[in-house]
């Protein structure tokens, strides 16, 4: 999913995020506001996931 998708439909695809990473809190959700880098950084953060596959799980919404 590429940054446009994730910043236009950042509601819809926030409750797809916090289902899928429920470690996520809403005050990340709402930092990260739809920013795809730093969801990216949010995943490396708190699950320890490397930058390529933090991106891969991004890219792989399917909002």
């Amino acid at each position: 999913m590429n940054q446009d998708q994730i910043k236009g439909n950042w509601k819809q695809v926030k409750g797809k995020v916090q289902e899928k990473w429920g470690e996520l809190t809403n005050d990340d959700l709402d930092q990260i506001e739809g920013e795809r880098e730093q969801l990216v950084g949010k995943l490396q953060e708190k699950y320890g996931y490397a930058r390529e596959r933090a991106e891969r799980e991004v890219d792989a919404l399917n909002c």
